[in-house]
């Protein structure tokens, strides 16, 4: 059944690798048998179509490309970015490849990506539309001190060190927030313990990213990974233009920068009513924008980056205040360089809860931990009153594991009624993508899942819908237990109810692949699972998918149950330490996890050697980069 690629248009056959296609099995025969040559990828998207309320950092409506995938002697098509076989090559894609059928087989064609023309009213760097566009939503946090913002226009003829709440207000360059106006919330390190940037690096950086994406010089890209498919937005010039900056800096009061006339103890008590307002201020934010430059800071000398960003508490406020509010657009844009800015991954700020980040004062942990508790809380008040209802039960299961306290254990009758099951009848045959199954494993309840046992329910289905969150279509529940870090007990308790170790994902990975704990690695190696073997398409094996995604001591656990540091390479042709390498952004665990992999032996010279297809791919993709 399956059929090789044709030639296409306006390209020699020799350079056609062969590949197989087939229609997924999930997409309806009306899609598969459409006559237009454009319908079969078009509608194909729209069945992966996103819920804003699911996506709190991805934009909706974006356009997908076509990814060739090998699964069981099953041919399916899904999305990718044409760039993805070429990942340390370039990461710029620009066509992607919809699918036609002809006469009995399929056929790729070339044409350009498309973007919406539209006014991104629910995209990356957009404010509500007064028009029409999103109705203002109701601040969760409360405000104690006035928003004071600067116009970009005016901070883009800044130069130097940036200067300090009361210069900038007797200068008359300090506005009051009202609703209406765009704004963008920088969040940042300090690189000094008295002021934010004594060297103005990050000011030089910020103002130079601004008049890219103002010129068009520089887009936010979506992070290319295995785990959702690359969506690419294009930034509105206009906004960013006419919109205004939040800069605590230039927003607080601040009793470090002392000056003549001013009255200290009333500045204390400003700068304590705008710290406390900091959730006010990014809630009605439009954009939240992470600094995050590798640079030094001044007097520690530690660097600081995006891995250091991520760890700061307050940071991580910020962050989750912003994702976790109500307005429909929740955009994370972040800022590497002048040259590089990147939306942010939906999984990140799940991985890197508010109460374990690191804090000059320790007592703020419990404030930032009240902040955290009182957005989530409510998060899920108003999704239970508006839904999605798969969103409400998402959260509400997720709920204690993001505030860092130990799992619930439900009764029936409370878990029924708090996740809004009719009954247990019902629960049990709920094939939504939050089903009971699924409520029970966020929630992390091992007693719960062992009582839907008890009623037949199926411990093996394949999960759909989730994948804004991180869990990507054809994940099994035990592959989003894993991923997910619930403890070793409850993997256990999937297992011995029978969940399959064998199953595999639509890109070749199984379960070992996503593991987090290292007795995670202990549970899977006593129910026999693959630890060493690469599937197509990708070809990954757990090690090497696993090096950038799990911590040290569990990349450990990995190598010590033999997995090879240097598998042979096909399909993407990445090994563990390139895998490593690649996703060292924002690890706490890279330096560890790199260290280990060489001192198993891990080939510091293996360079990614795409086979096949991913071949083909890389190769257009390198010779488009240089045409550029």
């Amino acid at each position: 059944m399956p059929q090789s690629v044709e030639a296409l248009p306006g390209n020699p056959e020799a350079i056609l690798p062969e590949v197989e296609l087939g229609i997924q099995d999930r997409i309806p025969s009306e899609v598969s048998e459409s006559p237009d040559k454009h319908a079969d990828a078009d509608k194909a998207g729209q069945l992966d179509a996103i819920s804003q309320e699911f996506d709190p950092l991805i934009p909706a409506e974006s356009q997908f490309e076509v990814r060739v995938n090998d699964h069981h002697g099953r041919y399916m098509v899904s999305r990718v970015p044409l760039a993805l076989g070429s990942w340390f090559l370039v990461e710029t894609p620009l066509v992607c490849w919809p699918l036609s059928r002809q006469e009995g087989s399929f056929r790729l064609q070339r044409r350009p990506l498309r973007f919406p023309s539209q006014a991104m009213g629910n995209q990356g760097f957009c404010s509500p539309d007064p028009q029409g566009g999103d109705a203002p939503v109701k601040p969760v946090h409360p405000c104690y001190f006035p928003m004071y913002v600067v116009k970009v226009t005016d901070f883009l003829q800044m130069d130097g060190p940036p200067e300090a709440h009361h210069a900038l207000l007797r200068k008359g360059l300090l506005r009051q927030w009202q609703p209406g106006l765009f704004v963008i919330f920088v969040s940042h390190q300090w690189l000094g313990r008295s002021h934010p940037d004594p060297d103005g690096q990050h000011a030089s950086i910020l103002r130079r990213s601004l008049e890219g994406m103002i010129e068009g010089t520089l887009q936010a890209e979506f992070e290319i990974e295995d785990e959702a498919p690359s969506r690419r937005r294009l930034l509105e010039p206009s906004k960013i233009s006419q919109g205004f900056l939040f800069l605590d800096w230039f927003a607080i009061p601040q009793i470090t920068a002392r000056a003549v006339g001013v009255n200290e103890q009333a500045t204390k008590t400003d700068a304590a009513r705008a710290v406390q307002s900091i959730p006010f201020y990014v809630e009605v934010s439009d954009v939240l924008l992470a600094l995050v430059p590798e640079l030094v800071h001044t007097e520690t000398g530690q660097y600081c980056n995006y891995t250091s960003w991520f760890s700061r508490g307050w940071c991580r406020a910020e962050l989750w205040c912003h994702v976790l509010s109500n307005k429909r657009d929740k955009s994370v844009v972040v800022v590497h360089s002048t040259l590089e800015a990147k939306f942010m991954q939906s999984w990140d700020w799940q991985n890197n809860i508010v109460v374990d980040g690191e804090f000059t004062v320790e007592k703020d942990r419990a404030v930032v931990g009240s902040l955290g508790r009182r957005a989530i809380e409510s998060k899920i008040a108003h999704l239970s009153e508006e839904g999605p209802l798969e969103a409400y039960r998402y959260f509400l299961a997720r709920q204690a594991a993001m505030l860092g306290q130990p799992s619930k254990t439900w009764d029936m009758n409370g878990f029924l009624e708090r996740f809004k099951f009719p009954s247990m009848e019902v629960a049990v045959k709920d094939t939504s993508s939050m089903n009971a199954v699924m409520c029970a494993v966020m929630s992390g309840d091992v007693m719960m899942l062992r009582l839907l046992a008890t009623y037949a329910a199926d411990l093996n289905f394949t999960i759909y819908g989730l994948n804004s969150l991180g869990f990507r279509d054809s994940f099994t529940v035990l592959m989003a237990a894993v991923k997910s870090n619930q403890p070793a007990s409850l993997i256990a308790s999937l297992i011995h109810l029978r969940a399959d170790v064998s199953r595999r994902a639509d890109i070749g990975d199984n379960v070992v692949c996503h593991v987090k704990r290292p007795e995670h690695v202990q549970v899977l190696l006593q129910a026999r699972a693959d630890f060493h073997t690469a599937h197509e398409p990708f070809c990954f094996t757990p090690l090497t998918q696993a090096s950038g995604m799990t911590s040290a001591p569990t990349l450990k656990a990995l190598l010590m149950a033999r997995c090879d540091p240097n598998p042979s390479q096909s399909g993407l042709g990445i090994t563990p330490l390139i895998g490593s390498i690649r996703f060292a952004r924002g690890s706490p665990h890279a330096l560890e996890s790199v260290s280990l992999l060489l001192d198993y032996r891990a080939d510091i010279n293996a360079r990614a050697a795409p086979r096949g297809a991913f071949a083909w791919v890389a190769l257009q993709a390198r010779a488009r980069s240089l045409c550029i």
